[in-house]
């Protein structure tokens, strides 16, 4: 018999003495085999003798193999057991591996109970044709053999040393099953023996992965050790010719009754129950086609969708191409947010120039204007007086007066070289520099034209050109139109080139006649190119059509409100008309897309509304002297006045100049009602009537728009010029009565131009100009 392995779990200790076994064994002698699975299982009878112990041993092997089996292959156990064994099932079955345990423990230990002999024959008996079990008289000898050594001593020791037993025990305990102790001489260890500190430590530090390999170590030991016991009990039985019919009965063919009577059978059911068949498997198959048509067009649509994108261009090279914009527009915003700092600069440079001359030029005027008033009220008050005293003059208003003469006697100079004699005093807009000033003006610009050139002279053209830029675009949109106008370029392009553009304006002044126009511009010839080279021009909305009103909108409109608001002189008719201009192009012609210029266009209407009432209230001055003092033509008062009136009729030319850009409500409430009415007018009144009074007069007439006055059905003028009609009607009255009575002429014509029809009839009815009713005719 092979060794048994070490088990890998820990043995349960037995629940019963020794007086509990003989208990159990002195009763009912008679039902062998009813008391003997009862004593295997849970105390098991008292080793008697050698033969006792040999047959509990095989016991508990056959009852290892039972259990595995019970676990594995439960169905051949049962058979097994069906099969001639004389053991009932019932007992193989309990033999649980600690009451096996307790059973070998109690049979080779308990060999003082007096009942082990008749448990030990029945055993016998009843496994005497499966193993060999020892003899009655090896038992007895074997038992005679134990009571002497134990007769030696008349009492147990308790006392007991098993230190150099127990090693001797275990050495032969699989030669001699007789050589283990007993349950009364096994030392009971009632409190685990202490450790030292290394032993401690040395298991916890133990890997429990070691635990696991020896717990699974020890199971394969266990099973092999199984697996041997069951190989022996087979060729036991085999040697002895137990009927092993159990083992082969699965296999056996099971055999056709011809007893058992079947349904009967037709030709019409078996007909159905072919149609039937029939019908399921054409249905089969029509799903089966249908599935195959399917899958054929799946695998055409592949192969067509396989074609298109090998004829379609390469991913790769999508890729390297949008790679490539997405690095350039990355270095484009780079270089653009390092330079707009450089560009600010200068444009603030320009500006605080400009609106420094503007601020010269501005309060140099006021000052002229208030020295040499302040003289002429001296110069009156003197008058009045009569003495013959001299003007004591302090030396800033002489210094003054004298640099106003000498500027005026230059340009006069200049104007009869050029043969304009036409030209009345204070029309002119009196903007010349000293020559120190002009010169700082022209150093400080030449430093800021150098700054200027030197913004972008480390970068590459790719990068500050505007056409390089736009080509980049105009590649992208020919090359892939869908994710061009998808990513929203249109809305792009005018924010990158805007700091371009401002670069190309800080030195444009709009308020210059000889200023480039847009049009000449490069970045507009640029922008308009890009533009025309698109390839949406069927569609009436492109996105790329907006660009160039886009770029005016955010770059160019704001530049001209700063000048309007700081730096535009409204008296200056050089500096309204260059600006009317550039104005007129930029909202008349390019105004393309309404939405989008429409705040921009408010913004810069506004604030020239805002500049022209500022310039009215601040810079029209004219004052009123008698009529005696102005009789004197040559006289200081005289003259004064009429370069003062002169320059308020050049203020409302100016301002009339905005007809077709202004609303014409703002412009009457302007030019009518705040300039017409509230100065010239009284300025008229106080004049004496003659030729200049109605040149004047026609002079204002020339000057309001045409517009006005196309509706013919109009017999009255418009409300504003009310004043300025009975103006007309008492000059007319004034004249008629004096040597100036061809001036009245003059005057019919004025009225008729205004539209004032009714009042010019009835002065013709009044003074029988029968000449004149042609001219009222003709309108």
């Amino acid at each position: 018999m092979a060794h048994r392995p070490k088990r890998t779990f820990r043995q349960r200790r037995a629940h019963s003495s020794d007086s509990d076994g003989a208990e159990e064994q002195s009763s009912e002698p008679g039902a062998l085999e009813e008391q003997t699975a009862p004593g295997l299982t849970e105390e098991g009878p008292p080793s008697g003798g050698g033969r006792v112990e040999a047959t509990a041993r095989r016991v508990r092997g056959r009852g290892r193999g039972r259990v595995w089996a019970s676990s594995r292959r439960a169905a051949g156990g049962a058979t097994r057991t069906e099969g001639g064994l004389s053991v009932p099932e019932s007992r193989i079955v309990d033999l649980s591996t600690d009451e096996e345990d307790e059973t070998a423990h109690s049979l080779e230990n308990k060999d003082d109970q007096s009942s082990s002999s008749n448990s030990s024959s029945s055993l016998e008996e009843e496994f005497s044709s499966v193993v060999n079990i020892p003899d009655a008289t090896f038992i007895q000898a074997a038992r005679r053999k134990r009571e002497l050594a134990r007769a030696q001593n008349d009492y147990i020791s308790l006392d007991v040393k098993h230190t150099s037993a127990i090693p001797g025990m275990k050495k032969n305990s699989g030669d001699d099953p007789e050589s283990e102790p007993d349950d009364h001489e096994k030392r009971i260890a009632f409190a685990p023996k202490s450790q030292t500190l290394k032993q401690r430590m040395a298991e916890e530090t133990t890997p429990r992965n070691e635990e696991t390999s020896e717990e699974s170590q020890e199971d394969e030991n266990q099973d092999i050790w199984e697996q041997q016991q069951m190989r022996k009990a087979v060729k036991i039985t085999e040697g002895q010719d137990l009927d092993l019919s159990y083992s082969s009965e699965p296999q056996t063919v099971k055999k056709f009754d011809t007893s058992i009577s079947l349904p009967p059978v037709n030709l019409e059911i078996i007909k159905k129950q072919l149609n039937t068949r029939l019908t399921l498997l054409q249905d089969t198959h029509r799903s089966h086609l249908r599935e195959y048509e399917k899958y054929i067009q799946d695998v055409e649509s592949s192969k067509s969708t396989i074609q298109n994108l090998e004829n379609s261009s390469n991913q790769a090279v999508n890729f390297k191409f949008y790679k490539s914009m997405k690095i350039y527009v990355e270095n484009l915003i780079d270089c653009l947010n390092e330079k707009i700092v450089s560009i600010q600069e200068i444009e603030s440079s320009v500006h605080a120039l400009l609106l420094k001359q503007a601020m010269t030029f501005m309060k140099r005027r006021q000052d002229e204007l208030k020295h040499e008033s302040t003289y002429l009220q001296q110069l009156s008050r003197r008058t009045e007086t009569s003495t013959n005293e001299s003007l004591a003059v302090d030396e800033k208003t002489q210094w003054i007066l004298e640099e106003i003469e000498s500027r005026r006697s230059q340009r006069r100079q200049a104007r009869a070289l050029s043969g304009n004699c036409d030209h009345q005093e204070g029309t002119s807009s009196d903007d010349e520099l000293s020559s120190a000033d002009m010169n700082d003006f022209q150093k400080t610009q030449d430093d800021i034209s150098q700054d200027h050139k030197k913004i972008f002279e480390d970068v590459h053209d790719d990068f500050c050109n505007i056409q390089h830029i736009l080509l980049k675009f105009q590649q992208w949109r020919e090359k892939y139109p869908d994710s061009y106008y998808e990513a929203f370029i249109s809305l792009c392009i005018p924010k990158l080139l805007n700091p371009l553009i401002r670069v190309q304006l800080i030195d444009w002044n709009p308020l210059k006649c000889d200023a480039i126009g847009l049009k000449q511009m490069p970045w507009f010839t640029s922008v308009e190119e890009f533009m025309a080279s698109s390839v949406e021009d069927s569609k009436e909305d492109s996105s790329d059509k907006k660009i160039l009103s886009a770029v005016i909108n955010k770059t160019i409109i704001p530049r001209l409100t700063d000048f309007v608001e700081f730096i535009w002189d409204p008296l200056s008719t050089s500096q309204t008309t260059s600006l009317i201009t550039h104005c007129r192009v930029i909202l008349e012609e390019l105004s393309t897309c309404a939405n989008e210029v429409s705040k921009g266009k408010q913004d810069l209407l506004k604030s020239v509304v805002v500049r022209m009432k500022k310039a009215i209230e601040d810079d029209v001055f004219i004052p009123l002297y008698p009529k005696s003092t102005l009789e004197n033509k040559t006289s200081p008062h005289s003259k004064f006045q009429e370069r003062q009136f002169w320059s308020g009729i050049k203020l409302f030319r100016n301002i009339l100049l905005w007809n077709g850009l202004l609303p014409d409500d703002t412009l009457q409430e302007l030019g009518l009602g705040k300039l017409l009415n509230r100065y010239l007018i009284i300025a008229l009144l106080n004049a004496i009537p003659g030729p200049d009074v109605v040149k004047k007069c026609n002079q204002i007439a020339a000057y309001l728009p045409e517009k006005w006055f196309q509706n013919s059905a109009m017999r009255t003028s418009i409300p504003q010029l009310e004043n300025f009609i009975q103006f007309l009607l008492r000059s007319a009255h004034k004249l008629s009565r004096s040597e100036f009575r061809d001036e009245v002429k003059e005057i019919i014509p004025i009225l008729v131009k205004i539209k004032a029809l009714n009042q010019a009839e009835s002065f013709i009815e009044e003074y029988n100009l029968d000449d004149l009713k042609s001219v009222i005719k003709e309108v």
